[in-house]
């Protein structure tokens, strides 16, 4: 029963990833009562969950893995951040620059995974209607 359930809430989180967005939101403004604090919890978290997301979305319309590209991805834009946090502050402050880097791939998983369910519900469709 609890395997089950807890797999099931995984996978709710994974394929819609707002749905933790606003529990960590919710729980996290109850505990804090700090509306700031509680919206970067909450990316924070979210992110981790739109990175899986747009995974899975991946290997659903194109029915292949590209995990291997996405961490590329990842530490392509954390070598970049490294960089230009120490071309602007001529030294290298770990919690800042992973902050940032951390924050910008919550933009852009976001923006992926919105291109990517638009894209497989167009896909769907077409192929459902044609």
């Amino acid at each position: 029963m609890m395997p089950g359930f807890f797999s099931a809430l995984v996978a709710a989180l994974i394929t819609v990833p707002m749905i933790g967005y606003l529990a960590v939101f919710i729980i996290s403004k109850q505990i804090t009562g700090n509306h700031r604090r509680s919206v970067n919890l909450a990316i924070d978290f979210s992110t981790f969950l739109l990175v899986l997301s747009v995974h899975f979305l991946i290997i659903t319309i194109w029915e292949k893995s590209l995990l291997w590209l996405i961490l590329i991805i990842l530490f392509g834009l954390a070598a970049i951040f490294v960089w230009i946090h120490w071309k602007f502050k001529e030294e290298i402050m770990l919690p800042k620059v992973f902050k940032g880097f951390w924050r910008f791939n919550f933009l852009l998983f976001f923006s992926a995974y919105i291109v990517l369910v638009l894209y497989g519900l167009v896909k769907r469709l077409t192929f459902l209607f044609a």
